[in-house]
């Protein structure tokens, strides 16, 4: 089985219909993906670890239990899952019929910027230029499924992790809603989602006890800020693995979609960010297309919130001992301003990054995070989809940020920006 082109998959909910059907099996799919890898994997250093073995009996298991009859949503779809700990994480995919074939690449220990990879044959390249980084820290998942590698990558964003790597290896990332809601937010859908916390809660925490067992004790993230997170070249892929790890059907998430076109607002720095003119440019012209062609509304009286910089909150969050006093300000202010754009809007639209993919030297003073981190704060759900190609020949991403619960408004948003082909 070959796909359409060097670098691309079907859609992983196509191939999963043509195991189920019969038309292909998980063996055939899998042995693919591990083609690949070995094919490519030395120069790109996607992967920490391939599972060869392991993933060739989970296919002929696949394989088994489609015989038997039943109807697995992902059958035998071949994913990374991120590092060598993801598995677990992966849970709800493996369930599903999904394959791991191996542990995506994360950035080493030896510098404090996260944006890039450490995989098995060296540092992770960014498949459009080798001498720039993917993006990081779901470093490695970016670049596999950008160079076609698998068709789908587990992710988990603290900071913008899944968003940035996606943005820059020209592919889909969702960072999911954080569990943390703000004080007197209105809610929506209470039992569903209260549910879907309780259940993302109970996962952060056993990673949390993992993380102890691996560092001795030492804590792991207990401030909230991560979210689960998945990066994918189709935006369908996108819905099947919300689907499935929220366990939404998809007339569910039909209902939570609404069926006008979402109103909302570009922001070119969320009031503070400072931005290349680049990626504005970019993100701009994509946010126009998108309302052009009826997939969203722009309209000039809705504005943008302004808001305070969450810089140096984000970093007192993630430094032990440090004073959480005025974190916790800069997160209530930002709350407030948010809860009041998503009162009378629907998404807000950003560049993904302020800058565009960096050299392996390392990020210099840039915050890539700039346009990302406000919404781990937050907790809001958020997608990068890709919105065009720099000078440097690397791509860019245009950010959706949407009302907490709101994966299904975003979700919507981008398949139907990918069935009018207006993703670049």
């Amino acid at each position: 089985m070959r796909a359409a082109g060097p670098w691309e998959w079907p859609a992983a909910v196509e191939l999963a219909g043509a195991v189920r059907a019969g038309r292909l099996t998980a063996v055939d799919v899998v042995g693919e993906a591990l083609g690949r890898i070995a094919a490519a994997d030395r120069s790109l250093c996607a992967f920490a670890e391939v599972w060869e073995e392991r993933a060739r009996a989970a296919a002929r298991e696949t394989d088994a239990r489609i015989a038997a009859g039943e109807r697995l949503p992902l059958a035998g779809v071949p994913i990374g899952v991120k590092g060598r700990y993801g598995l677990r994480s992966a849970g709800p995919l493996i369930a599903a019929g999904c394959v791991p074939v191996g542990a995506t690449a994360v950035p080493g220990a030896e510098t404090p910027w996260q944006t890039w990879g450490l995989g098995a044959h060296g540092r992770t390249v960014n498949p459009w230029r080798a001498d720039r980084t993917p993006g990081g820290s779901s470093a490695g998942a970016a670049a596999a499924v950008a160079a076609g590698l698998v068709p789908l990558a587990t992710g988990s964003d603290g900071a913008g992790s899944v968003r940035i790597p996606a943005a820059w290896c020209g592919v889909i990332g969702l960072k999911t809603t954080n569990t943390r809601r703000p004080p007197g937010e209105r809610e929506q859908d209470h039992e569903h989602e209260r549910e879907q916390e309780q259940e993302q809660k109970r996962e952060r925490e056993r990673e949390q006890k993992r993380e102890r067992e691996r560092t001795g004790g030492r804590s792991g993230d207990r401030t909230g800020l991560a979210a689960p997170g998945v990066i994918v070249r189709y935006a369908a892929d996108a819905a099947a693995y919300w689907r499935i790890t929220a366990r939404e059907t998809a007339s569910e998430m039909t209902e939570r979609a609404n069926p006008d076109p979402p109103v909302a607002a570009f922001s070119p720095d969320l009031g503070f960010a400072g931005p290349d003119p680049e990626p504005v440019a970019l993100a701009r012209a994509a946010a126009t297309r998108l309302a052009a062609a009826g997939i969203v509304r722009l309209p000039p009286s809705v504005t943008p919130p302004r808001l305070e910089d969450p810089a140096a909150a984000w970093l007192a969050l993630r430094t032990p001992g440090a004073d959480r006093g005025p974190a916790e300000r800069v997160r209530a202010a930002n709350d407030r301003l948010l809860a009041a754009f998503f009162a009378r809007a629907d998404l807000l639209l950003t560049p993904t990054t302020p800058n565009p993919a960096h050299g392996h030297e390392g990020p210099g003073d840039r915050f890539s995070t700039a346009l990302t981190w406000a919404f781990n704060l937050s907790g809001h759900p958020a997608t990068s989809l890709p919105a065009g190609i720099g000078e440097d020949g690397c791509p860019l991403g245009l950010q959706m940020i949407a009302a907490h619960g709101g994966e299904a408004t975003l979700l919507a948003a981008a398949r139907a920006a990918e069935r009018r082909h207006l993703l670049s």
